[in-house]
């Protein structure tokens, strides 16, 4: 069985760390205490055999096995089951890593299945035990918001590398990075499975605290509940605001583009009209000196004293005459 910690709690205190499942659900009942079990990638018959000890849902069961659920909550009788989309920005590729948790809360136990390496449990687990006994005295609860409040925690610094890379996009287009479009569609991506995290916390958040409310031995969880939430709104703000930055960006981008292309067009286009500008002016002298270069006997010019210089004059009046007009077009 891949567990990672197994323990039993009461009154905020671990009283016990069973060596199997089966001991670990009886001594609870024996006890009267909250089972915390943790598991790293369990495989199906490992999940089933949990399921079965603590009469889990089966279609719980098949979301967990299955994975690429979206963050939500769902209810089965008195148990509750959390999907969560833990995330983590990885600064050497600049780039979010999605993973996936799976906590089974029931009235006396918790179950957590992590597929990634996100969010450290561990840490969750010896802040409740260490720091926060008396908050952990109120059962389950308390360990969901630790849960929740971690995985909440780490979306801070995936927020602030998102927006660094948005910052550095706004410097590359400006720039004229001819990736910077694909950076762009990159970075919605994952803003979108950023977004897709967070979306539904608000209301899972919203939906445990009414559940919460009224019960006077859960007054301080209800209390981190509640700053968990505030933490939630401020994110989905952020996240659509990234949205918009992006769409934006990429509107831009697009604009920019179009732009250097219209100025692109525009040079080749003054080039065009100069090199036909000067096509035309060189013609003009070798179309007179072509047909005067025949040298036929019947031709009227052949024998006339001022035949040469009067070709010369002619081709030379036809080019600055054409030199002219196209300079007064502002072809040249």
């Amino acid at each position: 069985m891949t567990i990672v910690d197994n323990a039993i709690y009461k009154d905020g205190q671990r009283i016990l760390a069973p060596t199997s499942l089966q001991e670990t659900f009886e001594q609870c009942k024996r006890l009267g205490g909250m089972a915390w079990v943790g598991l790293y990638r369990p495989d199906e018959a490992e999940l089933q055999e949990v399921a079965h000890e603590l009469n889990l849902h089966e279609l719980a069961v098949e979301d967990a096995l299955v994975g690429g659920q979206r963050a939500k909550l769902e209810r089965y009788d008195d148990d509750r089951f959390f999907v969560l989309i833990p995330a983590r920005y990885l600064d050497e590729t600049e780039t979010v890593e999605f993973g996936e948790l799976n906590v089974f809360v029931g009235n006396d136990f918790v179950v957590t299945v992590r597929h990634s390496e996100v969010p450290d449990l561990s840490r969750v687990r010896r802040h409740l035990e260490e720091q926060q006994s008396d908050l952990l005295s109120a059962g389950t609860s308390a360990v969901v918001h630790g849960i929740l409040d971690s995985v909440v925690d780490d979306y801070f610094p995936v927020a602030e590398g998102l927006e660094n890379d948005i910052a550095e996009i706004e410097d590359e287009i400006f720039a004229g990075d001819g990736n910077v479009t694909r950076r762009i569609y990159e970075l919605s991506r994952e803003v979108v499975g950023f977004q897709r995290a967070i979306r539904s916390l608000p209301h899972m958040l919203e939906t445990m605290i009414e559940h919460l409310e009224g019960d006077p031995g859960k007054v301080e969880v209800l209390r981190k509940l509640r700053d968990v939430h505030d933490h939630t709104v401020q994110l989905d703000d952020r996240v659509t605001s990234m949205r918009t930055m992006l769409e934006h960006a990429l509107e831009l981008d697009s604009t920019l583009t179009s732009k250097k292309l219209a100025e692109v067009s525009v040079a080749q286009n003054e080039q065009v009209k100069r090199i036909s500008s000067w096509a035309a002016i060189i013609f003009a002298p070798q179309l007179v000196g072509s047909i005067y270069g025949m040298n036929f006997d019947l031709m009227p010019e052949l024998h006339w004293v001022w035949g040469y210089p009067f070709a010369l004059a002619l081709m030379l009046a036809v080019a600055l005459t054409l030199f002219v007009l196209f300079r007064k077009n502002d072809w040249l």
